[in-house]
C-alpha cells in the first residue's frame, strides 16, 4: 500500500518555451510514483505530487537534470557559536543531510556551507535542527530566504551580459553587410576581399558564445528524443553560418549570410531579455508579500536582548517589539500592552489592542506600546508564509484552458522541422529562378527554410496562460483574495449563482442575547445560567453569545459534563448533575416537549429576525432565549451589486425559516433555503447544479465545508474556521464580502486576457509560418517577429495589473 502523496515545488533554470514544459512534464509523469507533474514557463517552476515511498527528491532532481535543465540551489554559510564538539558538529551535519531539500553540506573546523533548494527547506528549519542539539548558528554569508530571487536576478544579469556582447559584434556586422548589399560603403570596402573574413570574425563569437546555450539545449533535447525552441534557433542560425563558411572557403560561389546567423541569435536574446524583465514584474505580488516580512528580531537570550536575523528565531523565543516595529513571527503576548495594525493580513483598518494572552501575527506593525511575545510559529508555519505558499501553488498550477496550447506544443517543433525541410525541397526543386543558377536556388531555399525554423519558436504559446495566471493571482493576493489553484481562477468567471451561508457570512456571526423568557417556575437567572454553563462546550456563534451574556451578568458558570452536540439541532449534557438541553424548536419536539403553548412567542421572535433557542431541564421546558445576529453593513450592498450584475443570489442556512426569511427580506434575497442540516447543505448545492446553474458557495463555518466542496467554486471567509478555509477553492482572507465580486471580476478579466494571448500566439503562427514558407519573410525579420510575439503576450498579461475589479 502506497503512503500519503507529497507535493513539492522545484525552481527550474533553463526552460525557454512550451516544448520545454511539455518535455519535463512527459519525463516526470512517466516516473513510477509521480501522481502529477505540472511545470510553469512564466515562473520557471515545477509542482510535483509524488509518492515518497517510491521516489525521493534526488530522483526527481536527476530526472530534471537528465533532460538538460537545472534545479535552482541556494547557498548559505554559518559559523558555530562557542565551542562545539566535533562529534556534535558531525551529528548536526548527519541530521541535516537527511532533511528533504538539502543538496549537500560541507564542514570545516569553523564554517558549515549548505546547498539547499529554497522552495523546499528554509533557513528557519535548519536553525530548528541546530536548536535541538543546543547548537547556535551565526550567519556568515549566503543567499538567505531570497535565494531563488537572487538566482533569477543573476540569470537576468548573465543574459544581459550576453546580449551586450551580441549587440557589440552584431551591429557592425549588420551595418557593414547591409551597406555592401545596398552599395553604401566606400569603394575600397566594396572591393575588399577580406571583408567576408571580417564578417566571420564578428559572427563567430555571437554564434558560439552568445548562442552557446541554444546549442547545449538543443543537444540535450535531441539526446532525450525531444525538440524545443533551442533546436529551432540552433538549426536556423547554424544553417546560415555553415553555408556562409562554405561560400567563404570558395567551395560554392554565392553570398555569405553571417549577418543573418548573428542577427537571429542577437534578436532572440533581445526578446528573451525583455521577456525575462517583464516576467519579473508578473511576480511583483509575491515580492510585495515577501517585503512585508520582518528582516530582524530582538530576542531575549541568556538574559540579554540581542538583534538577530528573523530566520534565526526559534519557537519559544521571547521577542521584544518596540513602537513602529514589525512583529517578526507569529506568537502570544507574554508581557506589555499595545495596539497593532493588522490591516496587511486581516484588512481590519483600526489597530487591534493586544495584551497578555493575545495572539500576534508576523509582519503586522506595532503602533503604540512596547510588548514581549513568545514565538509559536516560525518559517513556513507563519500565517504570512502560508499565504505566500498558497499564492505560489496557484501560480504553479495549470488552468484547464491551457490544455489546448499544451497539446499543440507537444507536436509543434517536430512538425515545424518537417515543414522547413518541405519548404527547402519545394523552393529548390519546384520553384526555379528564371535568371540565377543552382547556387541561387540553394541560397533562396536555405534562407526560406531558416525563416520557417526561426519564426516557429512556440514561446508565445507557452507564455499565454501562465503569465496571465501569475499576474491575476498576484492581484488577488493584494486584494486579500487567495486562489488555491488556477482552475479555481478560471471557474470563478463562469459563476451564475451565489449561495451564501447566513451566520458569520451575511451576518456578523457574533449574535447577542435579546430576550430571556422563562416559563413555569424558572427564573431568568436560572435559565441563562443553565444554558450558559452547557454552551461552554459549544463553538457555535449562537452558543457563544449566551455564554458572553451570562458572563456579562456575572453569573457563575458550572462545568458541563457528558457534553454531546446533536448535529444541526442542539446540544445536551449534565450541569450540576442535571440533564440540560439547548436547541431548536425541532429538537425540543423530537424530545417530546409540547411547544403548542409557546408557539405564538416563538413565532413573534422569529418574525423579528431572531433565532429562538429553547432550554430544557430533563424533558421540561425552562424557557426561551431570543438571539439576534446583526447583518453586516456590506452585505446589503454586495447582494444588490450581485443582482444588478445578473447573478442569482441564494441564502442557505440551518436556522428556522421565519428567522431566515426575516434576514433575507432585509437583504432583498428572494431565494431562501432554511432549516437545512450541515450534511444536507451539499445536497442543496447539488440540486441547484442539476438545474444547470454554475454555483459558488460562500461560507465560514465547519458546517459549510461539505457545501464548499460540492460547489463549482467554494469561497471561504478568511476569518472563519480552518476546516472551511482548507476546503474552499478561494479564500477571502480579509473577510470582506465585497471580495466575492472582486474575485469574479478578476477571473473574468483574466480569462479575456488569456484568450487574447492564445489568439495572438495561434494567429501569429498561422499567418507567419506560411508567409515564411512562401518566401515572404527574411530570417532576420523572422527572429525579430518571434521575439516580439513573446514580449506582446507578457506585456498584455501585465495590463491586468491596471484592471478595475472594484
Amino acid at each position: 500500500m502506497t503512503g500519503e502523496k507529497k507535493q513539492i515545488i522545484l525552481p527550474i533554470i533553463g526552460m525557454t518555451c512550451a516544448n520545454c514544459v511539455a518535455t519535463l512534464e512527459r519525463a516526470s509523469n512517466k516516473m513510477d510514483g509521480v501522481n502529477q507533474a505540472v511545470f510553469n514557463l512564466s515562473n520557471e517552476s515545477g509542482m510535483i505530487e509524488y509518492d515518497p515511498e517510491k521516489l525521493t527528491l534526488d530522483d526527481l532532481v536527476k530526472r530534471v537534470e537528465r533532460y538538460g535543465y537545472q534545479v535552482l540551489v541556494g547557498v548559505v554559510q554559518f559559523r558555530f557559536a562557542g565551542n562545539v564538539k566535533k562529534s556534535l558538529k558531525d551529528k548536526f551535519v548527519g541530521d541535516l543531510k537527511k532533511e528533504e531539500g538539502i543538496r549537500s553540506v560541507e564542514l570545516n573546523e569553523y564554517i558549515i556551507t549548505i546547498h539547499y533548494i529554497p522552495t523546499i527547506i528554509r533557513l528557519t528549519q535548519i536553525n530548528t535542527l541546530a536548536q535541538k542539539l543546543k547548537i547556535t548558528l551565526e550567519s556568515v554569508s549566503g543567499t538567505g530566504e531570497d535565494a531563488e530571487e537572487k538566482a533569477r536576478e543573476e540569470e537576468i544579469r548573465k543574459q544581459k551580459r550576453l546580449l551586450i556582447i551580441g549587440v557589440v559584434f552584431t551591429l557592425p556586422l549588420f551595418l557593414l553587410s547591409m551597406g555592401r548589399d545596398f552599395r553604401l560603403l566606400p569603394q575600397f570596402l566594396m572591393d575588399a576581399s577580406w571583408l567576408n573574413w571580417l564578417f566571420l570574425v564578428l559572427a563567430t563569437p555571437v554564434q558560439f558564445y552568445v548562442g552557446w546555450g541554444y546549442f547545449v539545449g538543443a543537444y540535450k533535447a535531441l539526446r532525450n528524443r525531444a525538440a524545443n525552441m533551442d533546436v529551432l534557433v540552433a538549426l536556423g542560425s547554424l544553417v546560415a553560418y555553415l553555408y556562409s563558411i562554405v561560400v567563404l572557403l570558395g567551395w560554392l560561389p554565392g553570398h555569405v549570410y553571417f549577418e543573418t546567423s548573428a542577427t537571429i541569435i542577437t534578436l532572440i536574446k533581445v526578446g528573451k531579455f525583455l521577456e525575462a524583465s517583464a516576467k519579473g514584474r508578473t511576480g511583483e505580488a509575491i515580492k510585495k508579500l515577501l517585503s512585508l516580512q520582518a528582516v530582524t528580531a530582538r530576542v531575549i537570550r541568556f538574559g540579554q536582548e540581542q538583534e538577530i536575523s528573523v530566520e534565526e528565531v526559534l519557537i519559544g523565543d521571547i521577542i521584544v517589539v518596540r513602537p513602529g516595529e514589525k512583529v517578526p513571527v507569529d506568537g502570544v503576548v507574554v508581557d506589555g500592552y499595545s495596539s497593532v495594525n493588522e490591516s496587511m493580513i486581516t484588512g481590519e483598518s483600526l489597530p487591534v489592542v493586544k495584551s497578555v494572552g493575545d495572539g500576534v501575527i508576523g509582519a503586522t506593525i506595532n503602533k503604540t506600546g512596547l510588548f514581549q511575545f513568545r514565538a509559536t510559529r516560525i518559517g513556513k508555519e507563519t500565517i504570512l508564509s502560508q499565504i505566500i505558499h498558497m499564492v505560489q501553488e496557484a501560480q504553479a498550477s495549470r488552468a484547464p484552458i491551457q490544455r489546448v496550447a499544451d497539446q499543440i506544443s507537444a507536436v509543434f517543433v517536430p512538425v515545424v522541422i518537417v515543414l522547413s525541410l518541405i519548404t527547402f525541397l519545394v523552393w529548390y526543386f519546384l520553384v526555379p529562378l528564371p535568371v540565377e543558377g543552382d547556387i541561387g536556388l540553394l541560397t533562396r531555399a536555405l534562407m526560406n527554410m531558416v525563416a520557417v525554423l526561426v519564426i516557429s519558436c512556440p514561446c508565445a504559446m507557452g507564455l499565454a496562460t501562465p503569465t496571465a495566471i501569475m499576474v491575476a493571482t498576484g492581484i488577488g493576493a493584494e486584494h486579500g483574495i487567495l486562489f488555491k489553484d488556477s482552475e479555481a481562477l478560471e471557474r470563478a468567471g463562469k459563476i451564475d449563482t451565489l449561495v451564501f451561508d447566513k451566520t458569520g457570512t451575511l451576518t456578523q456571526g457574533e449574535p447577542v442575547v435579546t430576550d430571556l423568557i422563562p416559563v413555569l417556575n424558572a427564573s431568568k437567572v436560572r435559565l441563562l445560567q443553565m444554558a450558559g454553563s452547557l454552551e461552554q462546550g459549544s463553538e457555535h456563534p449562537l452558543g457563544e453569545s449566551i455564554v458572553r451574556e451570562a458572563k456579562r451578568q456575572r453569573l457563575e458558570l458550572l462545568p458541563p459534563k457528558n457534553f454531546n452536540a446533536v448535529e444541526g439541532k442542539g446540544i445536551e449534557g449534565k450541569v450540576d448533575g442535571e440533564i440540560i438541553r439547548v436547541g431548536s424548536p425541532l429538537f425540543m419536539k423530537e424530545l417530546g416537549i409540547d411547544l403548542l403553548p409557546y408557539d405564538s412567542q416563538i413565532e413573534e421572535l422569529q418574525l423579528e429576525g431572531k433565532t429562538v433557542m429553547l432550554v430544557a431541564h430533563e424533558n421540561e421546558l425552562l424557557g426561551l432565549i431570543g438571539v439576534a445576529d446583526t447583518i453586516k453593513d456590506e452585505a446589503i450592498q454586495i447582494v444588490k451589486e450581485l443582482k444588478e450584475n445578473g447573478f442569482n443570489v441564494v441564502m442557505l442556512t440551518g436556522d428556522n425559516e421565519r428567522t431566515a426569511n426575516a434576514i433575507a427580506k432585509n437583504l432583498n434575497i428572494e431565494h431562501v433555503i432554511a432549516e437545512v442540516l450541515p450534511a444536507e447543505k451539499a445536497k442543496e448545492i447539488k440540486s441547484l447544479q442539476q438545474t444547470g446553474k454554475i454555483v459558488a458557495m460562500v461560507g465560514d463555518g465547519i458546517n459549510d465545508a461539505p457545501a464548499l466542496a460540492q460547489a463549482d467554486v467554494g469561497l471561504a471567509i478568511g476569518t472563519g474556521t480552518d476546516v472551511a478555509i482548507s476546503t474552499a477553492d478561494i479564500v477571502l482572507i480579509k473577510g470582506h464580502l465585497t471580495s466575492v465580486l472582486k474575485a469574479i471580476r478578476l477571473s473574468q478579466k483574466t480569462m479575456v486576457t488569456i484568450k487574447q494571448n492564445l489568439f495572438w500566439a495561434f494567429f501569429y503562427n498561422i499567418i507567419l509560418i506560411p508567409t515564411a514558407a512562401l518566401g515572404g519573410l527574411n530570417p532576420m525579420l523572422a527572429a525579430g517577429a518571434m521575439a516580439f510575439s513573446s514580449i506582446f503576450v507578457v506585456t498584455n498579461s501585465l495590463r491586468l495589473r491596471k484592471a478595475r475589479i472594484e
